[in-house]
């Protein structure tokens, strides 16, 4: 393997779209609870539309001679931002202060786990959500029957907040301190 970790401006955000599309299949195919709702998600419904309401965004691709393998988008929103149409992420009033960190989409590819590319990504993503000082409060969204990645953020130090539209999603939090 010859990794490369990049991170990328949003003008360059299409070098995820496959890694995203392949995200979105991967979570309906673990998932028990409505697989059915990830049917109309894919990059052009959750990535961009992220992306266009965060006040801050970092992704970093992860390539392989130039072949993306792996990736993360973490932003910095408004906390309103997570009450919307589909769902309330969680209660606004919780939150101290405006603006949440959110490590909101997280993929790599099969052969490529079990080397150290997920820990390097997650720290890099906290690291950078850490360097905004108003920001206080984490999230981290795990749609259901990802066991894996859901152990993954627990050993990392996130805890398990509460799960919403009826366990489709367990939302995991923590803070700058804690982190």
């Amino acid at each position: 393997m010859n990794l490369k970790y990049e991170v990328i401006p949003e003008g360059r955000i299409e070098l995820c779209k496959d890694l995203c599309n392949e995200l979105m299949a991967f979570q309906k195919s673990k998932a028990y609870i409505k697989p059915e709702l990830f049917d109309d998600m894919n990059f052009d419904t959750r990535m961009i539309p992220s992306i266009q309401s965060a006040t801050r965004n970092y992704t970093v691709v992860v390539k392989d001679n130039d072949q993306p393998v792996a990736y993360v988008y973490a932003n910095i929103s408004p906390k309103e931002t997570y009450s919307n149409d589909f769902a309330t992420f969680f209660d606004p009033d919780s939150v101290k202060g405006k603006d949440v960190g959110c490590l909101s989409q997280f993929y790599i590819k099969e052969g490529y786990r079990e080397y150290g590319i997920g820990s390097t990504l997650f720290n890099m993503s906290i690291q950078w959500m850490k360097q905004f000082n108003d920001v206080e409060e984490y999230f981290i969204f795990v749609s259901n029957g990802n066991h894996n990645a859901l152990d993954f953020y627990k050993r990392k130090g996130f805890n398990v907040s509460h799960d919403i539209l009826d366990g489709f999603i367990t939302v995991l939090r923590n803070n700058k301190q804690s982190c």
